[in-house]
């Protein structure tokens, strides 16, 4: 009898029932879950010390592994590290920030006033994302019908690198008080492209149990059951 052999006929029926690899796919499972739940958008938490370079090339890697249509892979990541061009990036959403302000009244702006909009220069590092729509060809299989089909496949590579990075305890904090154009040149994006977000990328003292915007009153997270539907819509 073989050693595999006699190590069957050792075990219980139980025993033989659990698949060897059930206990590390249980864990996988828990931390899959628990980076989704833990991921924050960060603003106050970064400490300043640089990403080591293994580390960001594994949160771009997983970036790049992301789902595209017709595999057209239409990203493009620029990497801000200058001091000049986050001091100006900064003062750019700065003043969007005013402007969003000014239509807030009463309550509403006293709450975002508090709120820490971004961590540009705190973070030291940017990742600018971009979208191509001319990468792929003219004929990206599955953009016919879906036009923002590409637009949607690079959100997707914003979610791994976002996951990716909570995974090796970094911060990622996405700004959105910005202008394309203005963004578009200050970092030499062609004209086609397409700066879809400037995600803040940086080692963190901790990442928040409770989100900002929750934290500070402005919004709280909605049930699963107010945005479930069977079959059809309900209004």
């Amino acid at each position: 009898m073989g050693d595999d052999e006699r190590l069957r006929e050792e075990q219980t029926d139980d025993e033989r029932d659990v698949p060897r690899e059930g206990p590390k796919l249980m864990t996988a499972l828990d931390s899959l879950y628990d980076v989704i739940h833990r991921r924050r958008d960060t603003r106050r938490e970064f400490t300043g010390e640089p990403v080591r370079p293994e580390v960001l090339e594994r949160v771009l890697l997983a970036a790049h592994a992301a789902p595209s249509v017709g595999m057209s892979q239409p990203w493009d990541f620029v990497l801000v590290r200058s001091p000049q061009t986050l001091d100006a990036f900064r003062d750019h959403v700065a003043d969007e920030r005013e402007v969003f302000a000014a239509g807030l009244t009463g309550e509403r702006a006293d709450v975002f006033a508090r709120i820490k909009i971004e961590g540009i220069c705190e973070s030291g590092l940017g990742v600018v994302v971009g979208y191509d729509p001319t990468r792929g060809g003219r004929q990206v299989l599955g953009r016919h019908a879906i036009a923002d089909a590409g637009l949607y496949s690079v959100v997707c590579a914003i979610q791994n690198l976002w996951l990716a990075a909570t995974a090796e305890g970094l911060g990622v904090g996405w700004v959105s008080f910005y202008r394309e154009d203005f963004l578009r040149e200050l970092v030499g994006m062609p004209d086609h492209v397409r700066p879809v977000a400037w995600l803040c990328l940086g080692t963190v003292a901790e990442l928040p149990d409770t989100p900002d915007l929750e934290r500070y009153g402005w919004r709280s997270r909605s049930s699963l059951a107010a945005v479930l539907h069977e079959e059809r819509y309900r209004s």
